[in-house]
């Protein structure tokens, strides 16, 4: 089976052909920094890390832009609520974006561009707009784009401009029709000096949709494989950012991926619902790995339900992959498989179909949950196991979570830092004095008071396996 991925665009799964041949350009909407990234942030970004890893085992070299919008409407509101110069404010939130996505194992993208530092290719594209027919200058500072000259707008969402008549938006002073889209906005008086650039129409600065049809272009081409983002972009943004490309007459993504929203108890998370969850809040209460583990186990379409059960589940779910994980690795001990370099590690045939079906995780997460049962029946196995076996099954996991960015035993998570890190390392010295009392009970033959010391852990969840090398522990697993 080759790849299969979904185009929002066509609402069709099919194969997956790059523009050129073994390499994927793919363009994802990337924050607005006028605040602290929540958990619907967290679901988009982490969904296209999964299919950037996926698409990176598959043999591709990926090419993954991510913008910054680092001005707008909101960034000068709030920046100027809070006394701070509007670029501070931007970039502090911009830092606060990086930082959350490091800790919960994104990686970075090839190239992540600022609006700002783009104006004169927005300048450029807004030139050719005008000579085209599609867009013309209020002459007072403002660009808009015609909507009504290009026939095929709203093909994206599917809506046709009647559908759009009575959306009940007011006509600003300057646009030709209601429904045409600022590609440029005029600086206002109240606004600082810094936050508007010179062009050809005006002093000004950058409409949203704008920047992403201007940088996609640079640092992609004219034509390209994936344009990505969360399915509440769809419209406006998406539909206008394709509408300024195609009348611009380039060929912009030939694939629209788009992400699933993310629900908090039942409901759409919202300020005035109360339930509204920051990136920190979540971080916070819980791992990150379980973080993660929550929300890319759905499908990325889907819409994923974040809760205390969910987290407290995946927690569990995270905690028995790495406890499997350290168990082989203990075991194997120098074997050179431990550190070895996942790339070669053959995959099963029912995870590559999985992924390879418009990346349906649940179906992936069901063989990976096989080959951690198979590697702790092999692991609890009597007798001497043979090393080459157990590397074997711990290559499949690891490489398999290491799709999902959850690799146990890799350089984000294998070193167990922060709070699960420090959880774990108490936890392991007071298991490590029972276990101790224990030998010395076994040493004075009192068996009834190493009995009860094993009794006592057991009942804790607390699983003992007696070695050559001594006792060893781990959480009770249920597969």
């Amino acid at each position: 089976m080759t790849l299969q991925l979904h185009d929002t665009a066509t609402r069709t799964t099919a194969p997956f052909t790059p523009v050129r041949e073994g390499a994927v350009s793919l363009y994802v909407c990337g924050p607005t920094t006028q605040g602290a990234p929540h958990l619907g942030h967290l679901r988009t970004f982490l969904a296209f890390d999964v299919l950037v890893r996926w698409l990176e085992r598959s043999g591709y070299q990926v090419t993954h832009v991510r913008n910054v919008t680092d001005i707008d409407d909101k960034i000068l509101v709030k920046s100027a609520e809070a006394d701070a110069p509007w670029w501070a404010w931007s970039l502090r939130f911009e830092r606060e974006f990086q930082d959350v996505l490091d800790r919960i194992g994104n990686r970075r993208p090839t190239y992540e561009p600022r609006a700002t530092g783009h104006v004169p290719e927005m300048i450029e594209l807004m030139q050719r707009l005008i000579e085209r027919g599609h867009a013309y200058a209020d002459g007072e500072g403002s660009v808009y784009f015609d909507v009504a000259s290009l026939p095929a707008y709203g093909a994206l969402t599917r809506q046709s401009l009647e559908d759009m008549q009575d959306a009940g938006e007011q006509m600003e002073p300057g646009k030709r029709d209601p429904r045409d889209f600022a590609l440029w906005k005029a600086a206002k008086p109240a606004e600082p000096e810094t936050a508007s650039w010179d062009t050809p129409f005006g002093r000004g600065r950058p409409g949203w949709h704008l920047e992403c049809s201007a940088m996609s272009r640079k640092y992609l081409g004219e034509t390209f494989d994936i344009h990505a983002g969360g399915l509440d972009l769809r419209f406006p943004h998406h539909e206008n950012e394709q509408a300024q490309s195609h009348a611009a007459g380039y060929g912009f993504a030939r694939r629209w991926m788009h992400s699933g929203m993310v629900t908090v108890d039942g409901l759409k998370m919202g300020k005035s619902l109360d339930n509204f969850v920051t990136a920190e809040d979540a971080l916070r209460e819980h791992t990150a790995a379980a973080v993660r583990l929550a929300l890319v186990g759905g499908h990325y379409r889907a819409t994923v339900e974040y809760n205390r059960t969910a987290v407290q589940e995946a927690e569990t779910v995270w905690e028995r992959f790495s406890a499997t994980a350290r168990r082989a690795a203990d075991l194997l001990g120098e074997h050179p498989s431990v550190g070895a370099d996942l790339g070669p590690v053959q995959l099963p045939q029912e995870f590559i179909a999985a992924m390879d079906d418009d990346l349906a995780v649940p179906e992936a997460l069901a063989v990976i949950h096989r080959e951690q049962a198979a590697l702790n029946s092999l692991l609890a196995g009597a007798g001497e196991q043979d090393p080459d076996e157990v590397a074997g099954g711990l290559g499949r996991l690891r490489a398999m979570l290491d799709v999902l960015g959850l690799d146990p035993l890799g350089a984000q998570w294998g070193s167990e830092q922060g709070a699960a890190g420090a959880e774990h390392a108490a936890l392991d010295a007071l298991i490590a004095a029972q276990l101790a009392a224990r030998e010395t009970a076994r040493a004075e033959k009192d068996w009834a008071r190493a009995d009860a010391l094993r009794d006592a852990l057991t009942a804790a969840g607390i699983r003992i396996e007696d070695g050559r090398g001594g006792a060893r522990w781990s959480l009770e697993t249920r597969d």
